[in-house]
Formats: structure tokens, sequence, C-alpha cells
């Protein structure tokens, strides 16, 4: 999957080089952008062993960035940049036999839980988007393509509480917790999540003047949170964000 990340960027960069050179005289312009984002790292299907899920809370998920746009023929662009940014969420999950490892006081533990999940994820990264554009008119440009991140700093962890687990498999040892700090147990695996990931955006820039606009982009995760090895969590997690931005062109 790495291999594959780095000939996806290598493709792209080499995309962006030869529209440059083939069309020398197009127009380039510099846009600044900050924006707000909400979505979350999700399965494709709740799992049965999901069965509800009792809360939602987005977190402050912030980006800002300088991207660079360049005019190639017949309304068609390109646009490149480099963004900071976080994606964040907090949810609460009540589980049947969901497959976990856990710590519980000093032991280790790994089997199947039933009961409440507390969940806390965040990622800060830069991100490298690489997207054609097309203009309709003045007003509005459509864009889509892939994007690369970088993860600077990673975290999903959480606690299991209200329930139990059954040691192994669906018949062994039951260890039960409650819902208080000392009764329930805790997990973590952010060591466990990709330090590259690798998406598809879509996208749309307004412009409300001739030099600030607004834009709406949905960014979708397609190499998973976590690394391909790691096989705790069994369902493919894809991180999956709608972001609102202003920006300044130059």
């Amino acid at each position: 999957m790495k291999r594959n990340i780095i000939i996806c960027l290598i493709c792209s960069l080499l995309l962006a080089s030869n529209a440059l050179a083939a069309n020398p005289e197009g127009k380039i312009e510099v846009i600044a952008r900050a924006g707000y984002s909400i979505g979350g790292t999700t399965p494709l299907g709740i799992p049965a062993t999901i069965r509800s899920v009792d809360a939602f809370r987005p977190t402050a998920s912030l980006m800002a960035g300088a991207d660079v746009k360049l005019a190639l023929k017949n309304n068609w662009g390109l646009m490149t940049g480099l963004h900071f940014e976080n994606k964040g969420m907090d949810t609460e999950v009540t589980t049947k036999g969901y497959r976990m490892e856990l710590v519980k006081g000093d032991s280790r533990i790994e089997g199947l839980f039933t009961g409440h999940v507390k969940q806390e994820v965040t990622e800060w990264m830069l991100t490298l988007p690489v997207l054609a554009t097309y203009s309709l008119g003045e007003k509005v440009t459509l864009k889509a393509g892939p994007y690369i991140s970088v993860l600077l700093d990673k975290d999903f962890s959480g606690i299991a509480s209200d329930g139990y687990l059954r040691q192994g498999n669906p018949t062994g040892p039951r260890i039960n917790m409650g819902d208080k700090e000392g009764e329930w147990a805790t997990y973590d695996f952010s060591d466990e999540m990709r330090n590259v990931q690798m998406g598809i955006a879509v996208g749309a820039d307004w412009n409300v003047t001739h030099h600030f606009g607004l834009a709406a982009d949905l960014t979708w995760g397609l190499t998973g949170v976590f690394n391909s090895d790691f096989k705790t969590v069994e369902q493919t997690l894809y991180p999956i964000y709608f972001t609102l931005s202003a920006y300044w062109s130059f």
C-alpha cells in the first residue's frame, strides 16, 4: 500500500509539472484558505457487533493552507497546495461481541466485548491535494482529484465500560467491567494508525467577490486509518470529512 501511495504522489506531481511546462503562459493564482471540517472515522456500513450509536460529537476540526491554481485551456485548470489540518470526533456506541484489546488494571486482555464503548479520534496532518479544476463561468469552479496526508500527531483511544469481555472467544472467561474509574477498561490504538493516508477530494469554489470566496469540499480516505497488519479492529475505518472554508485569492 505504501508503494501505491508513493506511485500515486509521484504521478500527481508529474502531472502538475507537465501541465505547467505545456502551458507556461497560463494564469497562475495563489489562494489562501481557512475552514472548519465535520465528519468522522467510520466503517462503510455499521457492523452487526455495533448495536447502536449513542452519541456523536465532532471536535473542533480546523484547516488552514494555501493553493496554487494554474489555468489551462477550455476552462480547465490544475490546483495543488499544502494544508495544515486536524480531523477528530468523539463517539459512544453500544456493542455486542465486538473484538477489542483492552487494559484493565495492570493486565492486557483481548476478546469479544459487550457493553458501552467511548472513543476519541484526533489526527493532525499536512495534506497535499492535486486537483483538476473546471470553471463554470467566473463565479464557480469545480475541483476533484487525489490527496495525500502525512500525520504529525494521532490519537485513537477510549474506554470500555458497563459490560463484560469474553476473553479469547465467545465462550472464554468472562471479565466484568463497571461504569466507574477503576472498574472500566481502556484502549489505545494510536501507534497502529497509518503515518501516511491517501484519498479523494471533490468540491467547489464560489467567488463572492474578485478576491474573496467560499468553498465546500468533501474528502474521503481510501486507505483506512490503521496499518494493514492491525487486526484487532476488524472493520476498515475511513476518514470522511466535509469542510466549509473561506478563501482569499491573489
